[in-house]
């Protein structure tokens, strides 16, 4: 028995290594021992199918009985002496091994195939289905180590394959995966090939690359901590990663070829970073290397190039040496506009950028291109981009990653609460589907912000300013609903509507003019509806004219507010005082830009004939703002994006003579109040006894612009001697009706 007197301490038998007796038997790659040595391997020495398992130089071998080996002999072919590194007549110390009777069976023998002498290097292809069924039949019932081999035949070539990763059953279903360096190898067991030399060709390759692909069997978004973004993400899995969980030989009948890049666009903060640097963590294989664009560049002359050729090294060497089977290799270039420029575009003299185009277009798609890279690039600013680098084969899946949804937006929420909530730290009444309704055009990264804002409150509360050493109590730490309340009044979206911002151009709110205005009012409100529902409206444009001063400024910032809609932008000359003509055109050209990343805009474009920079004078106005503008009010949002563009003007004969308010589909006349509407408004100010109020209204005998009138009131109510207007407006006291007329004659010469 294996515990007799021949045994040495450990449990190991001494035992002479012999050639093995025959070819065949040596393609086996079982260890042989005559049959009277059989019992001492626990064999029967009459079954000659019966095999044990001994171990050598940490190697598995499965040992059966034969007569043509010598007594105290154990045969091994010439690739098991090699790895025992034992020559043949020498004396060596094997160990029993007994298998464990469960999880030991391997569901995938990763192997990489060579051939068993170089001494002729010849071109070979291996059918990886047919080899895989001849290896089963022949290799069944064994047990393999990683960086074991084996010698095997096919079709008349005789090659050595090495382990490199053996996957046990049940591997990928374990949470966490089972980790093994062997296994048994059952008729079940899946081989994929790799070749270990440029000489080899393997096809037909089928069983493991589905397996391979993800380290999962399925993506759950929430944990990778990416919300709101299930759509796109679902794009990009059918472009770029569906074609390669199946077998290369199936897309190689195909006929078709793996998409190689990808481009994620959109404004900052959407989590185009995140989903690039989530997309590295699901997969198996090589990791992605990021680069951020700006690094690329170099002073020398061919240094940035020579850096993008860096990036694309290691993809090479996998790809002639492994061909088809080679590991998938993620590119991610972040701010790959600052390098990608469009070609002919940049007047630095140097040409550098250019160059760095041609280098990437050419390792993406040009002669000698890969099939083994994925490049993944993020910008903002996809309009700056060469056209080239866009076409199909290279970088072909455009993903847009916009700002999230109301759905989205509970999503990014709950990611971002859930340890609050596990720790007890988050309060029962925070109300997260409330919140995403309230964080309209908030973008991830903004989110991310109002959480972390919310909570500086609630840790504020635990801290005393006086003493800042006072124990803190951690377990009445609570994040309630109040704090988020807080932190939206502080973190504003880019991509909002600032409410402070409008109410600045309406101090003094909408007032009650009469019929007329509320008709005007509810006319601007209809096209609101109009563009908020008609699924054939995306742009509508209306342009409010009228004198200086009647409120069309105001009217259009009560629109924006009143509308509801998550983007509204005010575009006024005097945001741009100083600014060139060239600036002006680009700041209204990315406002326009802006909005329609948005469901729902309006852009309000104040004072007109300002922006164009017209003076009465020459006549002079800028033709570049003004060929921009004609050109971007008509310009139609992109699909599912609407846009209302309100343009208010003091000079509408001006702006017909530049065919400019033919360009908008609505002209509306905001007019000056009359003696029956300046009556209704001095009458809401309360500012006069009754029997005074007819005569100041019979004072005014001409149309005038609302803003001129409450300036005129404003000024009768200071007083002589600066008295306080709030007392006059609480009824405690008049206006002195000469003081009115002083302030009349002043305002109105």
């Amino acid at each position: 028995m294996w515990n007799s007197p021949d045994t040495v301490m450990g449990g190991g038998r001494p035992v002479k290594v012999v050639n093995c007796p025959s070819q065949d038997l040596a393609l086996s790659n079982h260890a042989f021992v005559n049959p009277a040595d059989a019992a001492a391997f626990a064999l029967d020495a009459m079954d000659h199918e019966q095999k044990g398992f001994v171990e050598i130089s940490g190697n598995v071998l499965s040992v059966r009985p034969h007569d043509a080996v010598e007594p105290g002999g154990l045969a091994l072919n010439a690739i098991q002496r090699r790895d025992a590194k034992a020559s043949s007549g020498e004396s060596i110390v094997v160990s029993k091994f007994i298998p464990p009777v469960s999880n030991f069976a391997l569901t995938l023998l990763r192997v990489s195939v060579d051939f068993v002498t170089r001494a002729k290097a010849r071109e070979e292809q291996i059918d990886a289905g047919e080899a895989s069924k001849i290896l089963q039949q022949r290799l069944a019932g064994q047990v393999f180590t990683v960086g074991q081999r084996a010698s095997f035949e096919f079709r008349g070539s005789n090659f050595v394959f090495t382990v490199t990763e053996t996957v046990p059953v049940g591997a990928l279903e374990a949470k966490p995966a089972l980790s093994m360096t062997r296994g048994l190898l059952t008729p079940e067991t899946t081989f994929f090939f790799e070749s270990g030399n440029t000489s080899i060709k393997v096809v037909n390759q089928k069983g493991a690359n589905n397996v391979q692909l993800f380290k999962s069997k399925e993506v759950n978004f929430e944990k990778l901590g990416i919300g709101g973004l299930d759509a796109q993400f679902a794009d990009i899995f059918r472009r770029a990663f569906a074609s390669r969980v199946f077998p290369p030989s199936v897309v190689t009948r195909m006929g078709i070829q793996h998409v190689k890049g990808m481009l994620l666009f959109g404004p900052p903060g959407t989590g185009k970073t995140l989903i690039a640097r989530q997309i590295g963590k699901m997969l198996n294989g090589q990791e992605p290397k990021v680069v951020n664009g700006p690094e690329v560049l170099n002073k020398y002359v061919g240094a940035s190039e020579e850096n993008i050729r860096k990036l694309f090294l290691d993809a090479e060497n996998d790809q002639k040496s492994k061909g088809d089977e080679s590991p998938l290799h993620i590119i991610i270039f972040d701010e790959i506009d600052a390098i990608c420029k469009s070609r002919g575009s940049t007047k630095d003299g140097t040409g550098v950028h250019d160059t760095i185009v041609n280098q990437l277009l050419t390792k993406i798609d040009g002669v000698d291109a890969l099939n083994n890279i994925l490049l993944i690039g993020m910008t903002n600013r996809r309009d700056m981009l060469d056209e080239a680098l866009l076409r199909p084969g290279r970088l072909e899946v455009q993903v847009e990653i916009g700002l999230p949804d109301e759905k989205g937006r509970q999503q990014i929420l709950t990611i971002h609460t859930n340890k609050m909530r596990d720790n007890s730290f988050l309060d029962r009444n925070v109300d997260l589907p409330a919140l995403a309704a309230m964080t309209k055009n908030f973008s991830g990264a903004e989110l991310e912000g109002l959480t972390k804002s919310a909570a500086s409150f609630a840790l504020n509360r635990q801290i005393s300013v006086d003493d800042l050493t006072k124990e803190i109590d951690e377990d009445n730490i609570k994040i309630t609903m109040d704090d988020f309340l807080q932190a939206l009044q502080e973190v504003k979206p880019a991509f909002g509507a600032s409410a402070d911002t409008l109410e600045r151009y309406r101090l003094n709110g909408m007032l009650e003019c009469g019929e007329r205005h509320r008709h005007l009012k509810a006319t601007c409100m209809t096209l609101v509806e109009q563009v908020r529902k008609s699924s054939k409206t995306p742009l509508l444009s209306c342009l409010l004219e009228g004198p200086s001063g009647s409120g069309k400024t105001a009217l259009a910032a009560t629109v924006g507010l009143e509308s509801e809609f998550p983007f509204v932008k005010v575009l006024s000359a005097e945001t741009m005082v100083g600014l060139s003509e060239v600036s002006k055109s680009n700041m209204i050209s990315k406002v326009f830009d802006d909005a329609v990343k948005s469901p729902l805009s309006i852009v309000v474009l104040d004072d007109i004939e300002r922006l164009l920079e017209y003076v009465a004078i020459g006549p002079r106005f800028s033709n570049l703002v003004l060929q921009t503008l004609l050109v971007l009010i008509k310009r139609t949002p992109p699909e599912g994006r609407k846009l209302l563009v309100v343009g208010t003007t003091s000079r509408s004969e001006v702006l017909e003579s530049m065919d400019l308010a033919q360009a908008f589909n609505v002209n509306l006349n905001v007019p000056a109040l009359k003696q029956d509407e300046i009556k209704q408004v001095m009458a809401g100010q309360n500012i006069f006894a009754p029997h005074d109020l007819d005569r100041a209204v019979a004072a005014l005998d001409q149309e005038v612009p609302i803003k001129r009138l409450l300036m005129v009131l404003e000024m009768a109510a200071q007083g002589e001697e600066g008295e306080d207007a709030d007392l006059i407006r609480q009824g405690a006291k008049k206006v002195d009706l000469n003081r009115f007329y002083d302030c009349l004659q002043q305002v109105f010469v």
